[in-house]
Parts: C-alpha cells; structure tokens; sequence
C-alpha cells in the first residue's frame, strides 16, 4: 500500500542521524539526508529520487537536489518565499529537478524574499547543475514511439526520462489547455544548464507542454549553459522574465508553443557565446520545419535584447555568428514592441529547412512590429532555401520598413538612448524619457496595438506607452530591481 509521507512540512520529524530513506510501492522514492548546523541556522537537507507526496521546502533550511528529483503523483511541492535550493554537480549526476504530469511546483517569492535555485559548488560557474523541467498536458506538436507515448507526446530531452515516463510532456489527444503545472514568481534560477548528449541538453528552465493556467511571473535565469528559457509547445504566458549572460539562446520556442510573452529583459556577455550560434529568440515549428499543428506561434511584446556589441567595432566572442531573433523551420512567432541592440544581425528569417518561413509572412501570421534595431552591422538577414523561394532579402526589409509596421533601424546603440547598457560593472537598462523607445500620445501613436494578433493576446498583454522591457520612469521602470542579481 502507497504510504502518504508529509515530510519537511513538520521538519522536527526528520532531525536524525545518517540517511532516511522512504520506500514506497516497492521502490525508493526519495532519500532525504538531513545534516549542517541546527537550530536557528536551520538545516541541509539532500533531495534526490521519486517525490511521491505533497511537500513543502521550508525558508529556514537549505535544499540539495542530488541526481534527479522527480515530482510525480499529481503532488505539489510548494516553496516558501526566502528558501534556497542547490543543484549538486559530481560526475555523472547532474541535479535537475522535474515536475511531472499532474504535479505542481508553487514556488511564491517576493520582491523582498526571492526563490532561488542555484548552484552547491563554492565557486559556482554556469553549467553546474541541470536547471527546472516543467511537465504538463497542453498541446504539442511531437510524437514519442516509447511507452507511455504516442501522438501529442514529448519525451524532454537531456536523458532525464526514466522507466515511468516522469519525464514525458503532453496529453496526447485529449491535450488540456488550461492546464497548470504550478506557480514561479520572484524566482532566480542561477548557474544551470547542462548537455548530457550533443543537442539534447537540459535548460535553465523548460517548459514542456506547460498550459495557460501556469503562472509564470519576474524570473530570471542567469548564466545559463544552455539556452535560458525553452518552451516545447504549451500555451502558458510568462511575465517580466530575465535571461542574464547566457550562453546559448535566451527565448527558444517550438513544437507548437503559443502563449504570449511581455517584458523580457536580455544582457549578454561579450565573452560568452555557444559554438551554435548564440541568438536572444530562436524559433522551429519543429526541427524539419513540418507543416504540422499546433504552430509556433507565440507573441513576444516588450523585450529589450543587449547583444554583445556597445559598438559596430566590437569584436566580442567568435561565436556570436547569428542574428538577435533567429526565426526559421516554419515558426510563425510575431514580435511585437521591441528593442534589439547591439547584435551582428538583428531579425534574421530562414527558408532553408522546411516549409519556408517567409510564407507565414505573406499569410499574416508572422508579424513584426513596433521593433527598433539599433546598433547592428546587418538590421535584417534573410536565408533562402537551395531552391529559391522567389522571396529575398530586399522584399523582407521592405516589408520591415513598411509605414504601418512603425519599425526603426539605427545605426548606433547610441541612437536609442539607454543609460548604461553595455558597462558590465555598473549597468543601466532604462532609457532616457527622450529615447524613441517612449511614444507620444501625438508624435508616435500607439497604433499597432491594433495588429488583430497582438489585440486577441489581451488582457494578458498590458498596453503600454514605451517600447522595450523597462520604462525612463513610473511602475514600469522598476520590475527589475530588489528580487534579481547581475
């Protein structure tokens, strides 16, 4: 018979000595070691196996995520505001924590009072330990032939599934929507990232299948090994998210992924790139660029991405090869409201694999619009396929540049009129109230709220009057501040 174990919600139960394990159904679900200082220093408690009951992690004591920790049952882990947790990095095993089907994460911080993941070692460098895997079962364009799989399955990549699926994401044909996988607000993930096998690495924080009811509220990620935030299908919409100095991509999105994204803040590091090419937002319908749905079709509205050049004569990594918004294998993203600055290429729309993207263009269902590029050597990029398409890179900057589209490109980072973005030491995200990033109520109207993509997003898409992440002054200018770390 399964026994139902409510432990660390009453932590005096666990104050022993050595290694308390928890066998349930037959097999061992969890070890919990608990050890450090006592009293009002709290306690270190390792995490590690099957979590099979609901849980809470206490602000008082500090967690180590040993190997992988499953969350699975339809349980909830629920964790205070205040708490820390550590992935352990040795040899083969790489924390990651996973939160399966039908379980939940609430993880509630405060401004004052962040949630944060982070690495266990003494000198923590990116690429420490794995990062979060949120599994839910909305909509998603992939299949797994394994067990447990089928049509509307994914089975997360980086070797983290096991023999009960707890690693599987979707609900098949009967996808749910409006599913929740729990609560990150005023969250920091630090240090993770890790390829277990070439191209099939674990993010920072992934989310697979994650539905609309999921809420996702100021989390920031920083120095991801791997690509930051990666969404796999799903239609949750995320808030006021950071991806600080990452290494690989910032924004990836794909198999099917459609929820919407306001205030993103991304700073790169000029030193740090990936040999694949390191973008702000990259997007795949999926990896052949099928034309098979659900699409990608996520919104982005209000981003600042600061790409690795202060200026055009900067060298910065080698690998900083690609462009600030990388859209290809039939994704049909729309991005609306955005600063791209300071990256060799800005938007970037490949044709070369797949059904061309650029056709999702002349649909309608790609859209870019209230976007200034500032700083880059080439604005706007277009790949075509070997066999020609007919579109080309001049029908692409003049669709750009369309009136309607209120696009700018300009030539230097300070054109825009940031305070300090590009000083690593003391930096400086928000513009300056005479920026072109502020609109006028009579210089710049505010017309592209009227795009009929951007317009069905609200109310989850808040109006506002500036373009980018952060506003020069008011509740806007701020969000960024008190709960995160550079």
């Amino acid at each position: 018979m399964k026994k139902k174990i409510f432990f660390l919600a009453a932590f005096s139960a666990l104050i022993i000595t050595g290694c308390r394990k928890i066998e349930m159904d037959g097999e061992k679900e969890v070890i919990i070691v608990p050890g450090g200082g006592g009293g009002n220093n709290g306690q270190t408690i390792t995490l590690k196996g099957r979590i099979d009951a609901d849980t809470i992690l206490r602000k008082n004591n500090t967690y180590i995520l040993s190997d992988k920790v499953y969350m699975v049952g339809n349980h909830t882990m629920t964790i205070e505001a205040g708490t820390t947790i550590k992935g352990a990095y040795s040899g083969s095993e790489v924390a990651v924590l996973i939160i399966s089907r039908g379980s939940k994460l609430v993880a509630n911080g405060t401004v004052d009072n962040p949630i944060v993941f982070t690495s266990n070692s003494p000198n923590p460098a990116s690429g420490d330990w794995g990062g979060i895997i949120l599994c839910g079962k909305a909509s998603i364009n992939t299949s797994f032939a394994g067990t447990g799989g089928g049509v509307g399955i994914l089975e997360v990549e980086g070797g983290v599934n096991n023999a009960n699926g707890d690693a599987l994401a979707g609900g098949g044909a009967t996808p749910n929507d409006d599913d929740s996988s729990g609560v990150l607000k005023y969250v920091r993930i630090e240090y993770a990232g890790y390829a277990f096998q070439p191209d099939k690495e674990v993010n920072s924080l992934t989310m697979a299948a994650v539905g609309r009811k999921t809420v996702i509220d100021h989390v920031q990620v920083a120095y991801a090994k791997d690509d930051a935030f990666e969404w796999f299908g799903g239609t949750v919409n995320c808030k006021y998210l950071i991806a600080y100095k990452t290494q690989d991509d910032d924004f990836d999105t794909d198999n099917g992924f459609s929820g919407s994204v306001q205030f993103g803040l991304i700073v790169r590091d000029s030193a740090i790139a990936d040999v694949s090419k390191s973008e702000a937002f990259e997007s795949d319908n999926n990896v052949n660029g099928d034309v098979i749905n659900p699409q990608t079709k996520a919104v982005f509205c209000n981003v600042s991405a600061f790409g690795p050049l202060a200026t055009l004569s900067n060298v910065g990594n080698s690998n900083f090869l690609g462009s600030a918004a990388q859209i290809r294998r039939n994704s049909s993203i729309s991005i609306f409201n955005t600063a791209i600055v300071g990256w060799p290429s800005g938007i970037e729309i490949s044709a070369a694999t797949g059904n061309a993207t650029d056709k999702n263009i002349t649909a309608g269902t790609l859209q870019l619009s209230g976007i200034v590029i500032a700083g880059c050597r080439k604005p706007v990029v277009y790949v075509d396929k070997s066999t020609p398409t007919g579109y080309s890179e001049a029908l692409l900057t003049d669709w750009f540049k369309e009136a309607g589209r209120k696009n700018q490109i300009l030539n230097t980072v300070d054109e825009i009129r940031y305070t300090r973005p590009f000083d690593y030491n003391n930096p400086d995200w928000v513009p300056f109230g005479n920026s072109t990033l502020v609109l006028g109520t009579q210089t710049k109207p505010n017309t592209y709220f009227e795009d009929p993509i951007l317009t069905a997003r609200m109310p989850f898409i808040e109006k506002v009057d500036f373009l980018g992440a952060i506003a020069p002054a008011g509740a806007y200018a701020n969000w960024h501040k008190g709960w995160t770390k550079f």
